[in-house]
């Protein structure tokens, strides 16, 4: 198991929001916990000193591209790049230095997996350079896969024989768990077994992380399997929790 690091930009800046409150309708803003004026770059550097690859930039809305570029050509190869990634400008975030492109909306329609969509993907991108974004919401007793700044519920479930299926179009997956994103509440335990469980591809957990007992849990609960991203969380972000413990956690994983 491994800390994955991130970066989440809005118009341009660096943040941290409470993942449910995002939305693109007029007026409404996000409940944010962090933003600062320092650059996505400052960031990526510190990742990279710290040796901390694998981690994802996630563009939160329009005006981010400049921003996104700057920590990809900050720490090359260094990062997934998520947030409005298409057919069209997939390649110019991998050229940039991105090491994957994050997909979720564009692979959508009415609801549900659109697989010419996701196999031209492919075709430009490669499965080796695809990461699928199955941030989900609890519906029914089930995680349901959302799109749209996490606002719009799909009719597709995270169950077994999904991350069967889609292990096929992609190298790793990434689940935003979006009720306790940026809550600092706890994870959510049950999607942790899920995708412990069930992915055969690598997969990253971010929600809900508050102190390093809960990334001992997710190591316990996902089988050493599910990787986790920590963000309101830690200091760097304004949060309690110490960066520098949190590496150190992560390297105390890499020698086990």
């Amino acid at each position: 198991m491994r800390f994955r690091p991130c970066i989440d930009l809005r118009g341009g800046r660096v943040v941290q929001i409470v993942g449910d409150t995002l939305s693109d309708a007029p007026g409404q803003n996000p409940e944010i916990n962090f933003e600062t004026e320092r650059s996505s770059a400052v960031f990526a550097q510190l990742y990279r000193e710290d040796g901390l690859s694998g981690g994802h930039v996630i563009a939160l809305g329009p005006g981010n591209h400049e921003a996104a570029i700057s920590a990809l050509t900050a720490f090359p190869g260094g990062f997934h790049l998520g947030g409005g990634i298409n057919l069209e400008n997939a390649g110019v975030y991998l050229d940039a230095g991105a090491s994957h492109v994050i997909v979720t909306s564009h692979v959508f329609s009415n609801g549900r997996v659109d697989e010419g969509r996701l196999k031209a993907l492919v075709d430009r991108v490669g499965i080796h350079r695809l990461v699928l974004d199955l941030s989900c919401r609890k519906k029914e007793k089930q995680f349901m896969i959302v799109t749209d700044r996490w606002q719009k519920f799909t009719k597709v479930a995270i169950s077994p024989e999904t991350l069967e299926w889609l292990s096929h179009f992609c190298s790793e997956f990434l689940v935003h768990g979006v009720d306790v994103e940026g809550k600092m509440a706890g994870i959510q335990t049950a999607l942790v077994e899920l995708l412990g469980k069930h992915s055969p591809l690598p997969v990253t957990y971010a929600g809900g992380v508050r102190e390093l007992a809960d990334l001992d849990l997710v190591k316990d609960l996902g089988q050493g399997r599910v990787d986790a991203t920590v963000g309101s969380a830690l200091d760097i972000f304004g949060g309690k929790l110490p960066y520098g413990k949190v590496v150190e956690w992560h390297r105390s994983q890499e020698r086990i």
